[in-house]
């Protein structure tokens, strides 16, 4: 009865739980707690059934200068150990970076990012940078702009459990207003 009012709670308040590779496969939700405050959710993408997120690229707009609308990191792009990748929702300013793969294709099982907090009347950017950590505990390190400050370490993925899906809070570009890009994600690991 209790995960029946946990589902009841997550269907009011608009989320629906995420299933990795249909209804069948359950996943765990990887998640931090410096994400920034802007955006929707775009809806969870998962590698094909039965691979796993070996790699990562980031989509990043290079900082503007003084004068202009930064908007940091628009995208992140997980590479599938055998083919395929996951994205969900990616913002339309920047350059996809070159993408980094884990030693001798160890899965992701964990993440870090790097977020400037609201600044006011000054230019927001929110999220500007990820790590990505390799399940032989190597980090790919993200190639993304300086703004803000790094948080915490997601939890890491249970034991033989490995990432497979994304999800990103985006925010649409705000023609006159100010624009930020990718504000928070979550992983979603599977068994």
């Amino acid at each position: 009865l209790p995960l029946l009012a946990l589902l009841a709670l997550l269907v009011a308040l608009g989320v629906a739980p995420a299933r990795g590779w249909g209804e069948d496969v359950p996943v765990e939700v990887l998640s931090v707690a410096n994400g920034g405050p802007w955006g929707e959710w775009g809806d969870p993408e998962f590698c094909p059934r039965g691979t796993y997120a070996v790699g990562v690229q980031l989509k990043v707009e290079a900082h503007r200068g003084f004068f202009g609308d930064d908007s940091g990191l628009n995208g992140v792009k997980l590479f599938c150990d055998s083919a395929g990748t996951a994205s969900s929702s990616v913002g339309p300013r920047g350059s996809w970076l070159p993408s980094q793969t884990c030693p001798q294709r160890q899965p992701l099982v964990a993440f870090r990012l790097r977020v400037e907090p609201p600044q006011g009347v000054w230019d927001d950017v929110a999220a500007s940078n990820l790590d990505a950590m390799c399940g032989d505990g190597t980090v790919l390190l993200g190639q993304g702009t300086l703004a803000g400050t790094w948080g915490n370490w997601s939890l890491s993925c249970p034991t033989s459990w490995r990432v497979c899906g994304i999800r990103t809070l985006l925010e649409p570009p705000q023609r006159a207003g100010d624009d930020t890009g990718l504000n928070n994600l979550q992983m979603f690991c599977c068994p």
